[in-house]
């Protein structure tokens, strides 16, 4: 029951700021406030009903030392994004025409610092970390990686492959982001910057949603399996192979620090003992 009450409560803040920042297209300073409110809203309700079904402190969300840890994230995220971006251009088959949109950018802010927050509250503060404790590290990571790339099928531009895409470089990585430092901070930054840099910086299509008018005006064109398509740069080989590694790396930092929750026995009649927050 914690689960559904838990997915209920974040998911319903997720929709309501969804509504209201959808209903604001075109004012691109009440979408930034919407998408920022929103963001802290699910913060606030993700504590409270965690808190109350599981009557315990909710360290995933600590204050203390949160601000450099959404930092830390965010150029992570950046970083992955631009390198991919580079890759893309080295290839002649990204280019950048001049400056984009001021205003575009910072509606894209609020938006996208909504999204990176509700999705990881849903997907890794609630689905992969209630699964962990059922399931064991591994299975969580890879049955809540296939359905946050599942989820991404639902967007206007979507493909199977762009699912595939989003599955194994978004899903599995920010799952094992998670694993790695047992707090939802750094993965939200990290979603937040990646997502920023694709549609507020570079102005591309993010995970099949269309084109995002951001602070540069920019075109691609070549194969899809380099460009993304019209699912964008997120179904690129490129963006692939840079979510494995990442997602390598990750899942070496948590074997390290001894965060890998093993597989449960049915004879053990134990729980997990969770990992503490690093």
């Amino acid at each position: 029951m914690r689960l559904l009450k838990q997915l209920v409560a974040v998911a319903a803040v997720a929709f309501v700021g969804g509504q209201a920042i959808a209903a604001a297209e075109g004012n691109d300073l009440l979408t930034l406030l919407l998408g920022l409110s929103t963001a802290v809203v699910a913060v606030l309700v993700y504590r409270w009903v965690v808190g109350r079904t599981e009557r315990r402190s909710v360290t995933e969300l600590a204050r203390s030392g949160a601000g450099a840890r959404i930092t830390r994230g965010a150029l992570i995220g950046f970083a992955m994004f631009a390198a991919v971006i580079v890759n893309i251009a080295f290839v002649g088959d990204y280019d950048i025409n001049g400056l984009g949109s001021v205003t575009g950018a910072v509606a894209l802010l609020g938006f996208m610092a909504a999204a990176a927050v509700t999705e990881e509250l849903l997907f890794r503060g609630v689905l992969f970390r209630i699964t962990e404790e059922r399931t064991g590290t591994w299975i969580a990571l890879l049955l809540t990686g296939v359905v946050f790339g599942l989820m991404h099928l639902l967007n206007p531009d979507a493909s199977l492959w762009g699912a595939v895409a989003i599955a194994v470089e978004a899903g599995f990585m920010l799952a094992a982001c998670y694993a790695a430092t047992r707090n939802l901070w750094v993965p939200i930054g990290l979603h937040f910057g990646w997502n920023f840099a694709a549609g507020g910086i570079f102005s591309v299509v993010v995970s099949g949603n269309g084109e995002s008018e951001g602070l540069l005006d920019t075109s691609m064109s070549g194969p899809a399996l380099v460009t993304g398509g019209g699912f964008g740069p997120e179904g690129s080989l490129y963006t692939v192979a840079a979510g494995v590694a990442l997602t390598v790396v990750f899942m070496w930092l948590a074997h390290r620090r001894g965060h890998i929750v093993p597989r449960p026995r049915k004879a053990a009649g134990t729980e997990p003992v969770p990992a503490t927050v690093s």
